[in-house]
Order: C-alpha cells, then structure tokens, then sequence
C-alpha cells in the first residue's frame, strides 16, 4: 500500500523541483553571429597573363641521322671510281704517274740494303779463325738475301766455308721464309744444296733461324741457331749465341755422322762504340756427337775445343 503510494506521488514531486528552479534573466540575449567585413579588392583579381610566343619555337635540332652500325643493310654495289682522276687534267697524267711512282716507293716501295757481320774473330792462344756474315738488298716483301761462313787456320788455310744465295718473303709479322742455294768450298769435294730456310724472332727478343740443306748427292742436313742481347750499359751488350747441327745419314768423306752432329755454345761481350762498330771477347764452346765424334778421333781432330775469341761486329 505504502509502495503503490509513493510510487503516484514522484511524478508530482519531480514536476514541482522544475517549477522551483529561478528563470534566467539573459535568456534569448545570445549575441548574432559576426558577418565578415566586406573586402575592398574584392573584384579586382589581375586578368590572366597573355601567352608569350617563344622565339626559338621549331628551332630545336634533327633528330640523329643513323650511322654506323645503325645503317641499315644495303645491298647496294660501291660506285664505280673516277676512271680519270682530277689531278690527271691539271697536272697531265704523265706527270702525276711519276708523282704517283714515288709515292708508291716511299710507302712501302723502297729498296734497301745491309752487310751484317756478326763474327769476325780470331782465337787467343791459337791460331784459328772464324767469320759469319749476310748481305741483302730489296724491299720489304722481296729480298735477295747473300750468307757466308767458315773457319781455318793461320799456316793451313780455309778448312770449312760456304755460301749461300736465297730469296726472302715475310710470312709473318716476324718471320721470314727462304729459299735458295748453298755452296760448299770446304771441305772438298765442293757440294751444292736445296735450301728452305726462316728466319724469326721469338719471345724473350730470342733471334732464332733454321734450315733444311738436300745435297746433289741426296743427303738432308739441317741447321739451327740463336741468339739474343742483353744490353748492360748503352755500350756494353752481352750475346749468348748456340748452334746445333743434324745429319740424316753418315758421311764418311765429309766427317759427318747420323743425328746431332756438332754443337757450338759461346757467349760474346761487346763494346759498341757506334751501333755499327763493335769490339768484343768471348770464350767458345764446341763439341761432336756420336759418330762426327768417333770419325773426328780416327783422323786425330779434338772432339771438344774451349778457346777464348777476339773480334768485330759490324754492320753498314
């Protein structure tokens, strides 16, 4: 009872708490919202920038023309060259082939020539004597090419010597092929080879020459050599220089036997008082093998020899 009694009479009591609260004396007095001040450049925007033409419109460059590998394949034959050339109606065409004559001669077409000695030398304490040597004259693609060389001695005159006459064309950058002839005065009896030779140089500065010799009688000998430079001073040029000699067979008149027949080691010191002219002294080393060997003992010859050598290297 009590419960449903308060219950009816809170709606009354809370309705008479509104009615007691003081009324507000500002109410409705709110300010009205600030208008913004006018501008007084309101309109006067600048106009928009007329457009200025440039000056260097359509100056820009080409594009690339193509060139080079970017040249499209053609299949186009090369035009035929002048058959009468300008100079030809100036000068008169006798007189430019002349012009042209040497031309030619300076650029690749000049003859040439050189005597080489690159031994001349007698031993110490004996009397025996050596020399080696080569001329030649041409170009530089066809050269005649002259080489001699032998030994004796003094009181029993020349005991070996040859020559040998040979054509020269280079097959390399720095080899020469030759052919040609070689001609035997001694030992007698006199004997005429075949001959196919090269002449290169090898790395390390190694000047290196070979050759294949077939005799009137039919027997093949070959030949190599070597040597090289090491300068010591501007003047002083130390050579070690070697050569080898082969037979296919044994030749009895001649002292030589099947295989490595003999073999000569030296080493030269030379002083270049010009480039052209050079002293020197050396020590030499030679030995036979094999049969050359047994032949040379049968007739009473040294098989090994060490001699000292005095000499003259030059060229002109």
């Amino acid at each position: 009872m009590n419960r449903l009694l308060i219950l009816t009479l809170a709606p009354a009591a809370l309705a008479g708490a509104a009615v007691a609260q003081p009324a507000d004396p500002h109410a409705g007095h709110a300010m009205p919202a600030a208008q913004p001040a006018p501008d007084p450049h309101a309109g006067h925007a600048m106009p928009a920038a007329p457009a200025i033409a440039d000056p260097h419109a359509g100056h820009g460059p080409p594009a690339p023309s193509p060139t080079g590998a970017d040249l499209p394949v053609g299949e186009a034959p090369p035009p035929t060259p002048p058959a009468v050339a300008a100079a030809d109606a100036v000068y008169g065409a006798a007189s430019m082939e002349r012009a042209r004559k040497v031309l030619r001669t300076e650029h690749g077409g000049a003859q040439a020539s050189q005597l080489m000695i690159n031994l001349a030398e007698a031993g110490m304490g004996d009397r025996g004597y050596q020399w080696e040597g080569e001329a030649w004259f041409g170009g530089d693609e066809h050269r005649f090419v002259l080489k001699s060389e032998g030994e004796g001695a003094r009181g029993h005159g020349v005991e070996e010597a040859e020559v040998q006459a040979l054509y020269s064309r280079p097959v390399g950058v720095y080899t020469d092929f030759q052919v040609g002839l070689r001609h035997d005065f001694e030992p007698g009896p006199s004997r005429t080879y075949a001959t196919v030779g090269f002449e290169t140089l090898i790395p390390y500065w190694v000047e290196a020459e070979g050759a294949l010799f077939l005799s009137e009688k039919g027997r093949l000998s070959a030949r190599l050599e070597g040597s090289t430079d090491y300068r010591l001073t501007q003047r002083l040029v130390l050579q070690p220089r070697a050569e080898l000699n082969f037979a296919a067979s044994d030749d009895a008149r001649r002292g030589v036997g099947a295989g490595l027949s003999d073999a000569e080691v030296g080493l030269r010191l030379r002083y270049e008082v010009r480039r052209e002219f050079a002293p020197y002294v050396g020590v030499v080393w030679s030995r036979k093998f094999g049969d050359t060997a047994d032949f040379a003992r049968s007739a009473g010859e040294d098989v090994e020899d060490v001699r000292g050598v005095v000499g003259l290297r030059a060229w002109f």
